[in-house]
C-alpha cells in the first residue's frame, strides 16, 4: 500500500485570517479559490504587492485594529468600531484619543498586569 500525500488546503477566509488581512479587500482570485499550505507559506515568505499594500494601508480586520490600538476586540465593539478601518483611520483615532479608547487601553493594561501575577507567583524562587 502506498500512501498518497494530499495537499492541505484552506478556505480563503482562513488564509486571510492567518495573513492578517481583511478578506473582502483581497483580489477576487484569492477570494474565489482555495489556498494550499505551500501557497500560504509562499505568501508569508514573499508577499506580493497586493498583500504588502493591504498590510500597510488596510482596510484591516478587527484583530489587527485592536492590536494597533492596544485594546481587545471586545473593546472595539464597546467603542462602536465594527467595520474594518484603514491605517489612516486608525492613526486618526489614536490622535483623537476618545475617552472610550483611553478607558479600553487602561483596561487592557490591567488585564496584562493581572496575567503576569500568577506567573510571578509560580516562578521558582532562587
Amino acid at each position: 500500500m502506498t500512501s498518497h500525500k494530499t495537499t492541505q488546503t484552506m478556505k480563503p477566509a482562513t488564509a486571510a485570517k492567518k495573513l492578517g488581512v481583511y478578506l473582502e479587500a483581497t483580489p477576487a482570485q484569492f477570494q474565489e479559490g482555495v489556498v494550499s499550505r505551500d501557497e500560504l507559506n509562499a505568501l508569508q515568505a514573499d508577499p506580493p504587492e497586493w498583500l504588502r499594500e493591504l498590510r500597510r494601508n488596510g482596510p484591516h480586520p478587527r484583530p489587527v485594529i485592536a492590536a494597533k490600538l492596544g485594546i481587545s476586540i471586545g473593546g472595539l465593539a464597546r467603542g462602536g468600531i465594527t467595520d474594518p478601518l484603514t491605517t489612516e483611520q486608525i492613526e486618526a483615532l489614536k490622535a483623537e484619543g476618545p475617552e472610550w479608547l483611553e478607558r479600553e487601553r487602561a483596561t487592557q493594561a490591567e488585564v496584562r498586569k493581572e496575567a503576569v501575577r500568577p506567573k510571578e507567583r509560580n516562578a521558582p524562587r532562587s
